[in-house]
């Protein structure tokens, strides 16, 4: 069944799915905001359409938010598509990852693994 939070991870995961998107989104995690030409900047072997493109499908996916400042378009990530994405396909992950963390902590206190006799 395909409910809304789930469609909301698709579209994420694909979007997340392109190195290049990633990439612009790390450096929108880095420097907070940043304009098309500054993104750019940081692919030289992209022309500036193909930069375009890729920001179209982030802002697509609803992962960034652009504002126009003159001539300027200038992006930013937006926060709350990325807890209201992942958090609900993360939840079902929770007690795998938990457990396995657990036991890790057990191991690097020179204990027995959580569960083991």
């Amino acid at each position: 069944m395909l409910t809304a939070s789930s469609s909301a991870s698709d579209s994420l995961f694909r979007a997340l799915a392109a190195p290049t998107r990633r990439r612009i989104l790390d450096l929108l995690a880095e420097h907070g905001q940043l304009t098309v030409g500054e993104i750019a900047t940081q692919f030289p072997d992209l022309v500036a359409s193909g930069i375009s493109k890729h920001l179209m499908e982030l802002r697509a996916a609803g992962l960034v938010h652009a504002t126009r400042h003159g001539r300027q378009q200038i992006y930013r990530i937006e926060r709350r598509a990325f807890a209201e994405a992942l958090a609900p396909w993360l939840a079902l992950y929770e007690p795998y990852w938990t457990d396995a963390l657990e036991r890790l902590r057990d191991l690097a206190e020179g204990g027995h693994p959580h569960g083991s006799a």
